[in-house]
């Protein structure tokens, strides 16, 4: 059984005096019917009866959408959906991190605006999504399922505010039946050889890709990382700004990475206490993008480039920042180290690597 068939009058100043308009649910909708302005002898009375009579025709199941569709402004009353999301996003930003945020922007601005923009969320139907769906599978550059399911998801989160607003009923974008089958990912960590042919290859960058692989640093706690953190004489460094209690941790540095920072240390430009370790030619702090296309991926291609001239296999393929951090927790797993020692090295408090003899 549907809702039970409520409303109310909306009232709006303008240009034209104050305008009538109603907003009710019929049929499993929110719906917006502008009856006019108090130059057409609209008051609030006369508005009022209107809602009890379209409110009994709801019920009788006789009430149609009046011809032409409503238009005016009080219609705009339900933002369209770039809107509506855009507002979504600002409410959510202090409760997320910067991550969360640019993941949510992909998704809206790169995929779900160009198509649903202009709708108001009331019109956004299973069968509006499964077209959407269709389309980017169908497209001259397809998006992947996996990332097409990514943005499916954020769609539905939006879509539940629009549930618990009163512009739908049900949330179209949930469930299993929404999503396409994706493969399951491959994760990826390199072999010690990979590892020396990258840290060879890399110039300029070794130390940040060395710490990277040994230091198992997530690349946003890089990319913060200052020197007032770095114990040489001590042999650790401190990741102070963390998300979690677990990602507030102590790094051991291993003697091969230990040497590569005091030499870094050494040769750097800036080497006070609050300068960046890692910072861009300017003295600027780096973002995960710029160590993925400025330093890994030129760097991989240095080193494949060597490897051809050598008659050596090349790195694999996929191969991205968060493939370094899984590296470090295989060699440390390759060493003997036990998994409570290396979630506490990793910063995570739940055991997401297993050790490579268990995955193969």
């Amino acid at each position: 059984m549907g809702r039970t068939a409520t409303g109310q009058v909306l009232e709006r100043d303008g240009v034209r005096g104050t305008t009538y308009a109603l907003r009710f649910r019929a049929y499993g909708r929110r719906r917006y019917v502008t009856l006019g302005s108090a130059r057409d002898s609209w008051n609030r009375k006369r508005a009022e009866q209107e809602l009890q009579n379209v409110l009994a025709d709801v019920r009788r199941g006789i009430w149609r959408t009046p011809e032409p569709e409503p238009s005016g402004d009080v219609t705009a009353d339900e933002p369209n959906f770039h809107v509506y999301a855009s507002q979504w996003v600002e409410s959510r930003r202090a409760e997320v991190g910067p991550r969360t945020i640019e993941y949510w922007e992909w998704a809206l601005s790169g995929h779900l605006l160009p198509y649903f923009k202009s709708m108001s969320p009331s019109e956004i139907t299973p069968h509006v999504v499964r077209t959407y769906r269709a389309r980017k599978l169908s497209a001259e550059q397809p998006l992947s399922a996996s990332s097409l399911n990514k943005t499916l998801k954020v769609l539905a989160q939006v879509l539940d505010c629009a549930v618990d607003d009163d512009y739908l009923a049900t949330n179209p974008a949930r469930g299993r039946k929404t999503r396409v089958r994706a493969a399951r990912p491959k994760r990826t960590w390199l072999e010690l050889e990979e590892v020396r042919a990258l840290l060879e290859a890399a110039g300029p960058h070794r130390p940040l890709l060395a710490t990277m692989i040994l230091g198992g640093l997530r690349v946003g706690e890089l990319c913060q990382l200052r020197h007032r953190a770095v114990d040489l004489a001590r042999g650790r460094l401190t990741i102070e700004n963390a998300k979690t209690d677990a990602g507030r941790r102590v790094v051991g540095l291993s003697p091969l990475l230990l040497d590569e920072l005091k030499l870094h240390r050494a040769n750097s430009r800036r080497a006070e206490p609050d300068d960046l370790v890692f910072p861009t030619r300017n003295g600027t702090q780096r973002n995960r993008s710029n160590v993925r296309s400025r330093v890994l991926a030129p760097t991989i291609m240095r080193a494949n480039a060597k490897a051809a001239e050598a008659g050596r296999a090349p790195i694999q393929a996929g191969v991205t920042n968060h493939t370094l951090r899984r590296t470090f927790a295989s060699l440390l797993y390759e060493a003997g180290a036990s998994p409570a020692y290396v979630m506490s090295q990793m910063g995570t408090s739940r055991r997401r690597w297993r050790s490579r003899s268990t995955r193969r």
